[in-house]
């Protein structure tokens, strides 16, 4: 534990990536965006009654809203960042130096991803005050609050995985981001697409909307899509209603955890493996 503390590879990554000039500018365009979506659902809401007031119900909504577009921005921002970290140290001829050294695969392999996803992170600390919007209005708990911001840790620990992943795997950078960005659109977006697909079976099958016809294959979309996750969260009755079309009762939350977390291990795994394929141990 304490090499990988003081690993140099890991403070080499620390200091390239958060003394560039262009990640404080990032988070700063980040958090004036989300401050803007902000105020403006604020302004908007309160011009939508004649006394202009913003009522619990209307925050709840805003957490809503921001939580889903910040979710989005994860998702968009996270393949970017982490698969490359292994394939442009091949591009730049610097990767079989890094391998003669005393650091093992392990710790490479950790090191790249703590100090990619490590900006996402900061990305998330930073716009916590922007929640503070929420808590003034009331209508949200801090136990939801903090269950969300685990989400998102968790969400960017095993996509970062999968960029490092697919890093490690392809040679040519463009070609591993392309590839990580096509798994999460299709995570993101495929997997909804086909949970509604196979819910509409189920209640086309049946022909009575009491009667529905279990389709469990809706039920393995849902789990591995984070939106649906993370929205059924904040409302139940989605949960209930995917419990219903597909007739399994296992918490989706739980299957969401579990299916995601066997997918960074193996993602991991096989990074390491992969990282110096025709090197034998020792």
């Amino acid at each position: 534990m304490k090499n990988f503390v003081i690993n140099p590879v890991l403070n080499k990554e620390f200091k390239l990536r958060f003394r560039s000039f262009k990640s404080y500018l990032g988070i700063l365009f980040y958090l004036l965006a989300l401050g803007i979506i902000i105020i403006g659902f604020v302004f908007i809401q309160s011009l939508s009654n004649s006394f202009g007031l913003f009522k619990p119900e209307e925050s709840k909504m805003m957490f809503m809203l921001l939580s889903m577009l910040q979710l989005a921005l994860i998702l968009f921002i996270t393949p970017g960042l982490t698969a490359g970290v292994i394939s442009s140290e091949r591009e730049r001829q610097t990767l079989n130096m890094m391998l003669t050294t005393t650091q093992s695969s392990t710790s490479i392999i950790l090191s790249k991803l703590v100090s990619a996803i490590s900006y996402l992170l900061l990305l998330i600390v930073a716009s916590l005050p922007l929640y503070s919007f929420v808590f003034l209005y009331g209508g949200i708990s801090p136990a939801q609050m903090l269950t969300t911001i685990a989400f998102y840790v968790f969400t960017i620990m095993a996509f970062g995985s999968l960029g490092v992943l697919f890093s490690t795997l392809i040679r040519k950078t463009i070609v591993s981001m392309v590839t990580a960005y096509g798994l999460t659109m299709f995570l993101a977006g495929g997997t909804a697409f086909l949970t509604l697909l196979l819910m509409q079976l189920g209640y086309n099958y049946s022909g009575n909307p009491s009667n529905v016809q279990h389709v469990p294959f809706a039920y393995f979309a849902a789990m591995l899509n984070p939106a649906i996750a993370l929205f059924g969260t904040f409302e139940p009755e989605i949960v209930e209603e995917i419990t219903n079309v597909t007739g399994i009762e296992f918490p989706l939350w739980a299957a969401y955890l579990i299916s995601y977390t066997v997918i960074t291990a193996g993602a991991i795994f096989f990074s390491i493996k992969k990282l110096r394929p025709n090197m034998k141990k020792g």
